[in-house]
């Protein structure tokens, strides 16, 4: 019989570096993030082709510290595309967990008892 082992969902980074990261992430977004789309559990994201390293850089990041979202990246015909996915778990905070990713704009969220966006595990 094989165990199963849920990721928790939980961020790891502490209220500094996630400042830090959120920071980082709307800067990249403000320069690079073309459109974004929100459907249920998955957020899609088409960044300009030359922000390829950079949303690595990013999903490297994410993945270390919220291991709970799966990240899908590919490089499309003149874009780069960032396919995030929530598990049904974080279905009630998923809106909330995507924000940052997301926005173009101020990412200043309060963080919840995940340390994520606020909303996760509440």
């Amino acid at each position: 019989m094989t165990e199963t082992v849920d990721t928790p969902i939980a961020c790891t980074l502490d209220a500094g570096n996630l400042k830090e990261r959120l920071d980082w992430i709307a800067d990249l977004n403000a320069r690079t993030l073309r459109s974004s789309k929100h459907d249920d559990l998955t957020l899609v994201l088409d960044y300009a082709p030359g922000a390829i390293d950079d949303v690595r850089r990013m999903v490297a990041g994410e993945q270390a510290c919220c291991a709970f979202l799966a990240f899908d990246l590919a490089e499309l015909d003149g874009l780069v595309r960032l396919t995030v996915t929530a598990p049904e778990d974080a279905r009630e905070a998923a809106e909330a967990l995507f924000e940052p990713f997301a926005s173009k704009g101020d990412t200043t969220i309060a963080a919840g008892p995940c340390g994520c966006t606020g909303a996760c595990g509440t």
